[in-house]
């Protein structure tokens, strides 16, 4: 059973992967001036980003610690690069924002010291479909206002 859900959990990586947007797959999402915002969703209310889209946090990371998401990891949970200053949006904590350092040198943007990450199948507003997942060594969990992590039984 469980080889049956991680074969189906890769192929499925692999499929978003490959319909996902080049910029996306390459370089992760860009944002001039990051913006966080809390919204309702299936689990309570959690951090979107400015445009409604769900973000994750990575267990195999380290709080206040850089990504561990590299390579095929980060073509599936596209990290949320920031260029600009930060700015906490409505039911966030604007001492919580922060922003952690890639290899390449670029910003993610981090939510009480976790790196914030997207899922690429995730293409609506307030679509939340990676939750509670365990995938690349660590689950992906959505996080409260107050930057704990959803976690759900197993």
């Amino acid at each position: 059973m469980r080889t049956r859900l991680a074969t189906t959990l890769l192929l499925a990586l692999v499929a978003a992967a490959v319909f996902a947007t080049p910029e996306m797959a390459a370089t992760g999402s860009r944002s001039e001036s990051a913006s966080l915002t809390v919204r309702d969703s299936q689990y309570g209310r959690i951090v979107f980003d400015s445009s409604g889209r769900a973000l994750y946090a990575f267990t195999r990371d380290r709080r206040g610690r850089p990504s561990t998401c590299y390579g095929a990891c980060a073509t599936a949970w596209p990290p949320y690069i920031v260029s600009g200053r930060l700015r906490a949006g409505a039911g966030t904590k604007r001492n919580l924002l922060g922003t952690t350092r890639r290899r390449d040198g670029r910003r993610q943007l981090t939510y009480r010291g976790w790196p914030l990450y997207y899922y690429v199948s995730d293409r609506e507003p307030g679509q939340v479909l990676c939750q509670n997942v365990f995938g690349f060594g660590g689950l992906w969990l959505v996080q409260r206002p107050n930057g704990n992590l959803v976690r759900l039984p197993r």
